[in-house]
């Protein structure tokens, strides 16, 4: 739904017929890509889970405990494109700021890890983790209070992301702030986060961040089948959270954010409070963000001010242009295939990667402006134009007819 035109009163009703005809085919289509992309997924995971777990090291087809590591790292990645998508390819906000809300999820779960630790640490304090012994902290800060308790520290890594997301798409939206400026803001915020964990005194491990974890709700966080239950969860999460913004994305709030996404100042005045919709998505996005970093933090093992860097948020970016905006399948492909090579030609040419990667973002936006996904999309419509055969004209079928009488 859009609202680039006004409507026409003279329309007729069959091209009013076509255009509804046209908008729910187009929502079969995406029904269609959603359910086979979700099976596929979770039997992709279900099959290297039991790879890793019931085959021997000696097999072939034996998936290694690293590979399931670098596997539920994708997918954290990919579960983080896709919150990107939902703010950028549906309502038109290019947020170059959404590694903070990631990082804030990863750190809500390093503080219940660290928690975890207890007097197994380097000096052995039961109460205090390591970096506060060693920066001689007496006691422990109060935003450290209640972080032993998993439940509690989930709640922190959806909540205080949200919460930032709100306070600042508030201002920002009221304030009509869009375009290059709100992603010059967004940037700006990351910075600033990663400025401030930088500096010892904020409690948060300094530079070098969080790490050294033991265990996550009393399992080893080192044993393989630890790592694989992280694995499963990362996919069985990434999968309802694609549905549901699916299904939010098909609803009626969903077709107001593309109007507001195609002309704001048109349904600004047919009476929608534009600013609210977007709110309410980048708040959605921003809790997609932190549960994928506070998922992403048991199976790397650390979480530093690195990743509130500027420099990942933009390749995020990259990583939703290459596979497609605005399709959300799109969004986690591009993610997976993205980081795949990063991981493969780091080894190769690591000094020249970053160099790859910004030649791939210049050839995708020249030559694929619609990603891998628009690529695909019209590579079929061609395949059906050359199978289907040519629609007969009328005076072709009246000659047919007569000739039949």
């Amino acid at each position: 739904m859009s609202f680039n035109s006004a409507p026409s009163s003279s329309a007729s009703p069959d091209s009013l017929n076509q255009g509804l005809a046209k908008e729910a085919s187009s929502s079969r289509a995406f029904g269609k890509h959603t359910a086979p992309f979700v099976i596929l997924l979770l039997v992709i995971t279900l099959l290297a889970s039991a790879a890793n777990l019931l085959l021997p090291e000696s097999s072939s087809l034996y998936v290694s405990t690293y590979s399931i590591t670098l596997l539920g790292k994708y997918l954290c990645y990919a579960m983080l494109a896709l919150a990107v998508d939902i703010i950028w390819g549906y309502c038109g906000i290019l947020s170059l700021g959404h590694g903070a809300f990631f990082a804030l999820g990863g750190y809500a779960m390093g503080m219940y890890l660290m928690r975890q630790i207890g007097d197994r640490g380097v000096y052995g304090n039961p109460l205090l983790p390591d970096f506060m012994v060693f920066l001689d902290w007496k006691e422990l800060p109060w935003f450290w209070l209640g972080m032993d308790q998993f439940w509690f520290a989930m709640i922190m890594a959806v909540f205080v992301p949200g919460v930032l997301a709100f306070v600042f798409g508030w201002l920002a939206f009221r304030s009509r702030v869009t375009g290059v400026y709100l992603s010059i803001m967004t940037q700006a915020l990351t910075y600033a986060l990663l400025l401030s964990f930088f500096r010892n005194e904020m409690g948060f491990g300094g530079n070098n961040g969080l790490t050294d974890f033991k265990e996550i709700l009393g399992f080893d966080l080192q044993s393989d089948a630890t790592r694989v239950s992280l694995f499963v969860i990362t996919a069985i999460t990434l999968s309802l959270v694609f549905v549901s913004s699916h299904f939010i994305l098909k609803s009626r709030l969903g077709k107001v954010v593309l109007a507001v996404r195609d002309g704001e100042s048109r349904a600004r005045f047919l009476g929608y409070r534009t600013q609210n919709y977007k709110v309410w998505l980048f708040v959605y996005s921003a809790v997609i963000a932190g549960i994928a970093g506070a998922l992403y933090v048991p199976q790397v093992g650390i979480i530093n001010p690195g990743e509130f860097s500027p420099i990942n948020s933009i390749e995020i970016v990259i990583w939703v242009a290459v596979g497609g905006r605005g399709t959300l399948i799109g969004a986690i492909i591009g993610a997976l295939l993205v980081n795949y090579a990063k991981t493969r030609f780091t080894a190769i040419m690591p000094e020249a990667w970053l160099f790859a990667l910004g030649a791939m973002f210049v050839l995708v936006t020249l030559y694929l402006p619609k990603g891998l996904m628009g690529l695909y999309d019209q590579l079929k419509a061609k395949y059906r134009s050359s199978t289907q055969p040519p629609a007969s004209s009328p005076d072709d079928r009246s000659i047919h007819k007569e000739s039949n009488q």
